[in-house]
This record gives structure tokens, sequence and C-alpha cells, in this order.
């Protein structure tokens, strides 16, 4: 398709040298001969020319853009590739709205300049030398002229180009904090209508345009001077063909008729330095787009699998912490001399302060961060000596703040295994105790659940998750805050369906609620980035130490086991 681009473009280029050379044929031999004929015959081929070179741009046209099409799909799927494979902690540095705007709006613009790029550069090249080429055999005095105004015309081109470039690039960042005030603004309109802010919110996406509109002024203005330089050349040129072919008609060197082919000659190649000056703003922008789409793609993640990294094959559940420190920024400790073997089948609950570590402790297991110091094995595997893909294959997450496709109900239970049946996505809701709601829905498992699961309850996407996480069938399962959000008789069901989750398998419970987590085999209170406590629920009480102040500051009494027994039947 791009061969056949360039060979239209070239066909254009061709046709259009060839008419200023056929009329001074037909006004010095032609006419004067009387030949008139030969002469009609002669412009009914150059009608016939001009029909195919419509056709020619046509094709131009279709093909060119196709050809830019493909190449902005096929970047925008090498991006989002590449967008996967990056760590979480690249996504919790970029806001989504900026990286929207590299998959849309900059590669749009790769795509005009891989349309518009090579074409034009093909037919104006050729169409200015091929003038040129000609101008020198009829009257090398006066082309010599034109060729030495060319330089400078091109001169004052490349100084602009750079500031246009700067320009271009400003605005490349102040759409993407456009798209990014957009993104937040949408994502929070519920937030900031419960809060009365819409004023707030109104004021900040006005400041992003404010300066959207500052970065657009710069680049208008450069490109003001550019092409305001161009037009005055163009100009110029016009009226030194005429000023020194009229001095060289006085002189006797050349003719009427060769002044006016000069001037068509003059004229075809306007054209193409227009349609330059006019490619020059699609590169720039198309430039600015790729320099950004090279920025996130030589973005390395920064956590990869290792070179002899192994599969993961059947997972008893045996993880074992050792000595694991662990800090986000290198600098504050968030983990610190972790030391914790959890055994197959075990059920363990992760309690403490906000902040004190327990999210982190558990987000090391499936590889999302990195240890800092240290070691964390599953079945005596480094974990960061397998494949993340077969590690995260046999760990099942479920967390309080539940994501839920825009898509059907079906389609988010079945992400937990996209191969799964019908039947099976129905008997993996039948345990996570939805399938009755899901068939009082108007479309059963086929209803749409809105833009992150908005048409649904609480509930009802705390239960579609575990669901998806049944279906999904994974030998290791963390449960992050899973209920906390959740009233009480909610969390009663939910509690029975993450029960039997959790059977048989190893479990990491993370928990504010200590009423969830009686059950449990074992508890470990994380507290200033340690585990400080370790034991089961009646070890800890008896204890007296950070869970049982925990325990007691939640309104249950001192004869804990008591307050177990009637809690943990009714979970039962």
């Amino acid at each position: 398709m791009f061969a056949l681009d360039l060979i239209c473009a070239l066909g254009v280029a061709l046709i259009d040298l060839a008419f200023p050379y056929v009329s001074k044929m037909s006004m010095q031999e032609l006419l004067p001969k009387n030949l008139y004929t030969t002469f009609f015959t002669v412009m009914g081929i150059i009608i016939l020319a001009y029909i195919l070179r419509a056709g020619l741009y046509y094709v131009i046209t279709v093909v060119g853009h196709l050809v830019g099409v493909y190449v902005e799909a096929d970047m925008r799927h090498e991006v989002f590739n590449h967008m996967q494979t990056l760590s979480f902690s690249y996504f919790d540095r970029v806001r989504t709205g900026s990286l929207m705007s590299r998959i849309t709006s900059d590669l749009f613009d790769i795509t005009e300049l891989a349309h518009h790029g090579p074409e034009d550069i093909l037919i104006s090249m050729l169409t200015i030398c091929g003038a040129l080429a000609v101008m020198f055999s009829m009257q090398w005095r006066l082309a010599l002229i034109i060729a030495v105004l060319l330089p400078i015309f091109v001169g004052y081109t490349m100084t602009q180009r750079a500031r246009m470039m700067n320009a271009s690039r400003q605005v490349k960042r102040k759409t993407a904090e456009i798209n990014t005030a957009i993104e937040s603004g949408i994502s929070g309109i519920r937030t900031a209508k419960a809060f009365a802010n819409e004023s707030a919110e109104d004021e900040k996406f006005a400041d992003a345009n404010r300066k959207y509109v500052a970065a657009r002024k710069e680049y208008y203005s450069a490109m003001g001077l550019f092409m305001s330089g161009m037009e005055f050349s163009m100009g110029i040129m016009q009226v030194v063909v005429i000023a020194a072919g009229g001095y060289y008609i006085m002189r006797g060197m050349m003719d009427y008729i060769e002044l006016i082919t000069f001037s068509l000659y003059v004229s075809t190649f306007i054209s193409p330095i227009r349609k330059l000056a006019a490619f020059s703003e699609v590169y720039m922008q198309g430039t600015a787009g790729f320099s950004r789409f090279l920025e996130i793609m030589r973005t390395e993640p920064g956590i990869k699998d290792a070179p002899d990294a192994e599969t993961l094959g059947a997972v008893r559940g045996d993880i074992e912490y050792r000595d694991v420190s662990f800090s986000y920024d290198g600098k504050v400790p968030v983990l610190e001399n972790v030391f914790l073997h959890i055994h197959p089948g075990e059920c363990l609950a992760v309690v403490g302060p906000s902040g004190g570590g327990k999210t982190t402790l558990c987000q090391l297991i499936p590889r999302f961060y990195d240890v800092t110091e240290g070691r964390l094995l599953i079945d005596g595997h480094d974990v960061r000596g397998v494949t993340q893909e077969s590690l995260r294959q046999n760990i099942g997450i479920i967390q309080q703040d539940v994501f839920l496709f825009a898509g059907s109900i079906r389609e988010n239970i079945r992400y937990g295994r996209p191969d799964a049946t019908d039947a099976e996505v129905v008997a993996a809701a039948v345990r996570a105790e939805i399938h009755s709601d899901i068939m009082e829905m108007p479309d059963g498992y086929d209803t749409f659940v809105g833009e992150r699961g908005v048409m649904l309850s609480g509930g009802q996407k705390q239960r579609i998750s575990i669901a998806r996480v049944f279906l999904k069938n994974p030998p290791v399962l963390v449960l992050d805050e899973a209920t906390s959000a959740l009233d009480s008789v909610t969390e009663a069901r939910i509690q029975r369906s993450l029960n039997e989750l959790a059977a048989g398998r190893t479990s990491i419970i993370i928990a504010h609620r200590l009423s969830t987590i009686h059950n449990a085999d074992r508890i470990a209170v994380i507290e200033d980035s340690r585990i400080v406590e370790l034991g089961s629920h009646e070890e800890l009480i008896e204890k007296q130490g950070v869970y049982a102040a925990l325990y007691a500051a939640q309104g249950f009494g001192a004869d804990s086991t008591a307050d177990r027994s009637v809690i943990g039947e009714g979970e039962r």
C-alpha cells in the first residue's frame, strides 16, 4: 500500500511537470505553424492526464490514509502492550489522562505524518527539481537566480522549525493535562456533586484549559512567523521572475513565451513549496507525538522476569518471608526484617493500624512490587525466579475497591478464566451466592454493569469479584479488606462465600474488622513496619498486647472466647 501511494505520487508529480512544457511547445511550435489538429489532440491528452491525476489523488487520499491508520493501530497496540508490562510503581506516578493522551491524540498526529510525509515530500521534491531542470535548459541565468533564492527561503524555514518543535511539545504536554483534568473530573463527578464542589472542579479544569490555550498561542505565533515568511518568499519569487525576465527580454536574451513558461514553472513549484510548508506543521506535531511515544516505549518495567525464570507448576501454597524489607522510595521503610512462614492451606489474618504495611506485605506475593531486601518464597521458589504470569495465575486477589469492567456480568465473572463455559460461570456465581440476584436482573447474566460496576450495589460487586476468583480457582488467596465497606447483613452473606472460597487454600486476610478473622488459624499484627505479634486469637488475647488493645477498641468484651463462638457460628 505504501509503494502504491508513492507510485501514484510520482505520477502526479510527472503530470504537473508536463503541463508547462506542453504549453511552451504549443505556443512556440503548434500554434505558430497552424497545427490546430495536433494542438487540440495535445490538449485532449492533457485533459485525460488531469483526469488520471484526479484518480491518482483519490488513491493517494484513500490508500495513504489507510497506511497511516494501520501505522497508528500498530503503534497503539505496541504502546498498550508495553503499558501492560509496566510495574505498579509506574502507574502510581503517571495519571490515567496523560496515558490516554499518549495513545490517542499523540498517535493520531503520527498517523498524519505517516500519511502525508512520504507522498508530500516525493511530489514536492520531484516537482521542484524537475521544474528547475527544465528552467535551466531554457534560460540558465534566470533559473540560477531562482536557485539562489530557494536556499535562503529554506534557511528561514529551518530557523523557525526548532521554535515550532518546542512549541508543539508544549502543546502535547498541555493536551495531556487537559485529558487528565477531564478524566479526573468525570471519574470524580459523583464526589464533586456530593460535596457541592462543581465550581471548584470547574476552576481546576479552567486552569488546565488556560495553560493549553497559552501553549497553543505560542505554537501559532511560531507558525505565524513561519507561514508569513513563506508567503513573502513565494510572492517575491514571482516578482523576481517577472523583473529579471523583463530585463532579459529587453536585452533580447529570451522571449515572452519563455517568460510565460518560466512563470508557469514557478507556479508549479510554488504549490509544492506551500505543501512542504503545511507539511512542516504536520511534521512538528507528528515528531512531537513520536518523541512522547518513544518516551513511554523506552520506559523499562520496574519488575521483569529473570532471563532464566521458571514456570511455576502446581502450587501447594507454602509462603515464606525471609528477613524481608521493603520501601517504595528507597528511603522510608514500609516493611523491616519480616520473618513469616505461612503453611499450605493455612488461613493467616493480618491486622494492625492503617499505614502499618499490611497491604504491602500481601502485594509482594504476586510481585506487584519487589522486596528491597531479603527473599520471598512460594513452595521454596524465590518469586523473583519464576515468571510473573505463572505466579499470578496461582494467586486470587479480592480487594475492598472492586473493579468491574464496563460489560456484562457474565463477562466480568468469566474474567477469572476466559475459557470457562457458561455452566462454569453460573456454578461460580452460585458458590458466591450472587446467582439469585443475577437472575432477578432484567437481562440476567447479560445485564450491563455500567462503568466500574456503577449499576450494582457494593455487595453485588463484591460477590461478583468472589465468583471471579471461584472460577479462577487459585491455590493462594489474598483478601484485602474485602468486606470492610459493607453493612453487617451483606458482610455476613459475603463472609459465608469467603469462608467457602478459602477452604483448602492458603489464605491471607487483611482486615480492620476483627470480627471477620476469628476463624483464622493465626493472626499477624503489623505495627510500624514490623510484625509485632503472631499467634492464634486466644494466644494474642491472653498476651494482652497490641491485638488485645485493638480487639477491645472495637467494642468486644473481655470474654473473647464467648464472643468468638457467637460470631464464629454466625459466620459459619
